[in-house]
This record gives C-alpha cells, structure tokens and sequence, in this order.
C-alpha cells in the first residue's frame, strides 16, 4: 500500500469498475447498430425506448466477447448465468431498469499483472466481469436551460470489469488502467475510446491507517474519461479523505464526479447499496449456457496475448524498449511482424513465424522512433499509416544491402509517405543511392591521402582515430553520395600499402 502522510499516516486502498463497451455490429438485446456518431436519437427500436410489450433477445456475441474477456484475465467461466434488473430511474434509461448480471456473473475469480516502477509486477484481482447494457446519455452543455437526451447508446452492449480492491496508489490505478484497454484491443472487442465513452472507469477509494485491517468507508468517482483523470481524481480523493479524518470528521460514503476543469470532485449523491437496485431475475431472457464446445472454439480465436508476443520480440533480438513498445499497440505489432517476415501473422501461421528481413532491431527501431513520430504528428492509428508493410520492408532492405545511409532511410521513409511508387525508384530519383562504385571513389581516396602525409604517418605511428578524418573528407568531397563503409575499408587498405 502507498501511505499518505500527514498527522496520520494512511494506506490507499482502490478498486476499479471498468466498463468496455463491445464492437458488436448491434445492440445487446435489439436489431440496431451500435456505430459512434450517428445523429441523436436515430439508432432505435421499440425496446431501446421501453415501449410496453417490447421483448429482447440476447446478441450471441455479446456472450462470446465477454468469455473470450474472461479467458484473456485468467477468469472461471461459469457455465451457466443469468441476467438481471436493475432497477433505478434516470431520463436516459427510459425501462427504468437495466438488464444486467448480478448474482451469476459470467465470469468470475480472474487476475491480470500490472508491471510497476522497477521493472516489479504486481497481481491485480478481478473479482467478476458481466454482461450488462448501457444507458442513453445526458448532455449538459448545447442548451443553456435543458439536459437534452440522446438514446442511441442505450442497449449498447457493455462488459463491466470489477476488481478487488488489490490497488494501492494512482499510479498502480492508471497502469491496470492500461492494461485493460490493451487486452481489449488485443482481443478486438472494443476500440478502448475513452474520449468516446468506449471505455469508463469507476473508482472505489478508501484509505485506512497504515497497518489497520478493517477497510475505510469508500467514496465511488463515476464515469472517468481519461487515463490522466483517473489519476488525478484517486491523488485527490486520497488527499481529501485524509484531511477529513485528520480534522476529526468521517468519511461519508457518497458517489461523486471528478471536475476536470477545476481539478476536484464534488458529490452526485449518495451512494447507493445493491439492495436499492432491487436487482431480480430477468422474466424475458433465458439463461445463458456456454458449453465445452462454445468454450473451445472461442478459446481458439484468442490472438497471441501481449506477453507472449513480447517474449517472442524479445527472443529474435529486438531491444527491450522497442519490444515494449511495439507489444502496446496490437496493430503496431502486426504491421512490425509483416514487414520482418514478408506476409502477415496470424493465428493460423504464427508457429511457423521467422523473420527473413535480415535486421529486425533497425526494422524494430525504425517503428518505434520515425513510424511513430509520424502517426503523432499527422494524428494517425497504426492501421492508417500511409506506407504500407511490404513498401517500409523494401526501403529497409535498401539499407540493410548498404545501398543508402541510416539518414537516407529516413529521408526516403518520409518522401514514402506521399509517394506510393518503389523505394528504390524513389531513392535513386531523389539521389538517396550511395555510391559503391569503386571507379569513381579511388580518386577520392588517394586525393585525400596525398593531400595529408603528416595525418597518414601518424595513422600508421598507431593513431587510429585519424581513420576518420580520412574517411569524413572523402564523404564530403563525394558529395555525401560515397558508401561510407566501402570508403572506410578503401583509406584502411591504402593507408596499409603507405605503412
């Protein structure tokens, strides 16, 4: 645990409730789409709206993202479950229930491993993760006297991720944090959008006295729409909490809403206990079974997870921080894996995975530093990169093969970029080709030598860091054109025939 010090020293203790909304192509219970950004209140049935008589029917991959969620963090699945509802009014929610899981959750007892300061890891707990669907949304700020309402995102079908309350710090918060939406994505069940609401995070934060065994009342921050305000809002609650106990007072358990403008939270309302939900068995859909066989065929569209696609970086020699790196982004990796081996990876062929590039470390480096950079400053996704794998793969072998310079890779990358023709039409138009033509260079080479007898005695008196002296002023003569390597084997050589 992280203490707080102040008069009193206190623990922190945290437990999150992720919410991951799942790119299904419809609703959880209703024929319509669940695509972003659609005009308010058009993506809509009956059901959406709680017309009386309306009746749902569960979307089948609803249950399978969720299981395959639940493989990915160690989970038991549970045979048989059922959904629920939960009852409570709110204008966004028009049936005045939500259809969720309560008392058999789908999945249940799972861990994932956060990597903390240090190089450690810690084992974070999940206590379940169940299917549920969203609500409408609120929105308070395009008229200046009305909360309008907008029910396109009711019935979106929702996964929530509960953990134990196994977090001790913000910092620990934000890499679980991390960790979810990278799994998610991993297993393309939900594009991890926290700006677009694809991804919530609730947080449950108590603190005690260090060394006590008995939890801390908690305070519950809802719907937090960044990594960076996760963060904040937990440092904040923390602070504010040990102020309150340290004055004397007591925690009050409230539900409240972090403010990102004014750095703080402030109460919604009180917090609520599962028996104000009146939580009771959903009349209209039957349980869900997932069998042995539902079980094997999705345990078989699970992807090579992050770890072990690290460990493979790892053991062909790609450097640790690149690995990481490329290990972040699931499209980052696959786009890395086609380019050093030549064709895609995938499931189906992953075991006979081998890079033919010849490089994998400049090809590992090229991405994590020029590639990304790139997609920084053009506000791109990997998967909108502008230089297809197989084009990047045949600039990189033009400098594997010494035909042009590290800073000509990168020139020629970027002139790729918005030039679709081959690389080495491009570099030999944009005059990128070093020169390895020994004709053209042995002039050079001997002019430079002659020109400097005292620098080639002591070259040859043991002075060998005059090797570049030489080879600088044949570069520069050449232009910048000449291979610097053929230039450096040519001084060594004559040099020797001076000795």
């Amino acid at each position: 645990m992280e203490p707080v010090f102040g008069p009193t020293s206190y623990e922190t203790v945290i437990g999150l409730e992720v919410h991951a909304q799942l790119q299904t192509r419809s609703k959880a219970f209703a024929p319509v789409t669940t695509e972003f950004g659609g005009a308010p209140n058009t993506q809509l049935t009956p059901l959406c709206i709680g017309h009386p008589g309306t009746l749902p029917v569960l979307n089948e991959n609803h249950v399978r993202f969720t299981v395959k969620m639940g493989l990915a963090t160690n989970c038991a699945i549970a045979p048989r479950s059922i959904f629920a509802r939960k009852n409570y009014f709110y204008p966004d929610l028009p049936k005045g229930y939500q259809i969720s899981q309560f008392e058999t959750p789908i999945c249940a007892k799972g861990w994932v491993d956060i990597e903390l300061d240090g190089g450690l890891t810690k084992r974070i707990r999940i206590n379940r993760i169940h299917m549920e669907e969203d609500a409408g949304k609120s929105i308070h700020d395009q008229d200046p006297y009305h909360t309008l309402i907008d029910l396109n995102r009711a019935g979106t079908p929702l996964i929530e991720i509960v953990t134990e309350p196994d977090i001790s710090s913000p910092a620990e918060a934000y890499a679980y944090l991390t960790k979810i939406r990278q799994i998610v994505r991993y297993l393309e069940i939900c594009d991890g959008n926290m700006e677009e609401g694809s991804l919530r995070c609730d947080a449950n934060v108590s603190i005690r006295p260090v060394g006590a065994e008995k939890l801390g009342t908690r305070t519950e921050i809802k719907n937090l729409n960044s990594f960076r305000n996760v963060e904040r809002a937990i440092a904040f609650e923390v602070k504010r909490q040990a102020k309150v106990l340290d004055a004397g007072g007591k925690v009050v358990q409230t539900t409240l809403l972090w403010d990102a403008n004014k750095l703080e939270t402030r109460e919604l309302r009180s917090k609520e206990e599962a028996h104000d939900y009146r939580y009771f068995p959903e009349p209209d859909i039957p349980p869900v079974i997932v069998t042995e066989a539902l079980m094997a065929d999705i345990r078989a569209e699970l992807p090579e997870m992050p770890e072990e696609r690290l460990a493979r970086y790892l053991a062909i020699g790609v450097p640790d921080f690149d690995a990481r790196v490329l290990t972040e982004d699931k499209a980052k990796g696959d786009y890395f894996d086609t380019v050093v081996s030549g064709r895609p990876v995938t499931l189906s062929n992953l075991a006979g995975y081998e890079p033919t590039l010849g490089d994998v470390k400049m090809a590992g480096n090229l991405i994590t530093n020029l590639v990304s950079n790139v997609l920084n400053e053009r506000k791109l996704d990997m998967v909108d990169f502008p230089v297809p794998p197989a084009a990047l793969r045949g600039a990189l072998k033009l400098r594997i093969d010494g035909k042009i310079s590290s800073n000509g890779l990168n020139d020629l990358v970027l002139l790729m970029l918005d030039d679709s023709r081959d690389a080495a039409v491009i570099a030999t138009e944009k005059g990128l080709v070093q020169v390895s033509d020994t004709g053209f260079l042995e002039p050079l080479v001997d002019e430079v030598i002659g020109a400097n007898p005292d620098k080639v005695a002591a070259y040859n008196s043991g002075k060998d860091g005059l090797l570049g002296f030489f080879v600088g002023n044949v570069m520069r003569a050449s232009q910048g054109k000449a291979n610097p390597q053929l230039v450096s084997d040519m001084v060594v050589r004559k040099l020797k025939e001076r000795a």
